[in-house]
């Protein structure tokens, strides 16, 4: 089981809900007052807090299987996060977002909203993942900084040539408003029922970044989230396939979370490579420590 972070103040999840639903167009308000910020600020790196897994049905953390599912002590650890010096911001579904907005969280961050949540983890549509959550619209209307979406492509589902298509008129919808679009992308497979599996080889993930940096009618604006590969000294060759900018990836790291720490140093000094954009392993380390996780990852930047 996670251990409960140690956090700088308690959420008023009352109080949102009152809001919520007395006074909708708040959202909209603290969304239009929000102090931005470029992009990459002076260090030229990019630190992430990534929250938007609830959204897909992915709950779970290690062994506990709804460990994101409270979401008073899943906003708690995201505001004690965004507070850690180094942290530039946090992706997210909109429930969230707007949670954070109206906490006031969200001044001088980087917004990167999660676009694409129909494949729902262990779905028979799995691979099918169509755009359910911001449109480039949304993001531009709302005055966030960036857009993500997942690409996870199976050779044999006919449900991941869907999402290429979408995928790509997105990437050309976000290039038109000039905005980023972090395009997370996976060779994957199912090996029974159940959740589809990612492949992490060095030839999966080589493949998947040139799939990735080919989509739209223009590469100007999109950036690349990678996983680091099963073996972290093919890294350097697996980032030669492309020029665009990249961020890494952490996804659960179970509970070692050292070997995580070290696998992102390595990556970390190749000259694609800019920054992380990290969920699970720092809002939910094994020791409930937060601030350490967060100070630490930011300190391998």
């Amino acid at each position: 089981m996670c251990e409960r972070a140690t956090v700088v103040g308690s959420v008023d999840v009352g109080a949102l809900v009152r809001t919520r639903a007395r006074y909708p167009g708040a959202i909209a308000e603290a969304a239009g007052r929000r102090a931005r910020r470029e992009l990459l600020g002076e260090s030229g790196r990019l630190m992430i807090v990534a929250a938007d897994h609830p959204a897909r049905g992915s709950l779970g953390v290690g062994g506990a299987p709804f460990a994101m599912a409270n979401r008073q002590d899943l906003l708690e650890r995201l505001c004690l996060a965004l507070s850690r010096p180094g942290v530039d911001g946090v992706l997210a579904s909109a429930d969230v977002l707007e949670d954070l907005l109206l906490l006031g969280a969200l001044d001088g961050k980087v917004v990167m909203g999660s676009m694409n949540r129909g494949g729902l983890a262990g779905a028979v549509f799995e691979m099918d993942d169509r755009f359910t959550g911001y449109r480039p619209e949304d993001i531009e209307r709302l005055g966030f900084d960036a857009g993500k979406l997942l690409l996870r492509v199976d050779y044999d589902d006919p449900g991941s040539l869907r999402t290429l298509h979408s995928a790509a008129r997105v990437v050309d919808a976000m290039a038109e408003r000039g905005l980023p679009v972090f395009v997370e992308p996976f060779l994957t497979c199912r090996d029974g029922p159940g959740p589809a599996r990612n492949d992490l080889s060095a030839e999966a993930v080589t493949r998947s970044i040139a799939i990735a940096s080919g989509l739209g009618g223009t590469s100007a604006y999109t950036w690349l989230k990678v996983p680091v590969t099963e073996n972290p000294d093919d890294m350097a060759r697996v980032m030669e396939t492309s020029t665009l900018p990249a961020v890494l990836l952490g996804g659960d790291i179970g509970g070692d979370q050292d070997a995580a720490y070290e696998k992102w140093r390595g990556a970390l000094q190749l000259p694609t490579v800019q920054g992380l954009v990290v969920g699970r392993a720092l809002l939910y380390p094994p020791d409930g420590d937060v601030a350490g996780a967060v100070d630490t990852a930011v300190g391998l930047l």
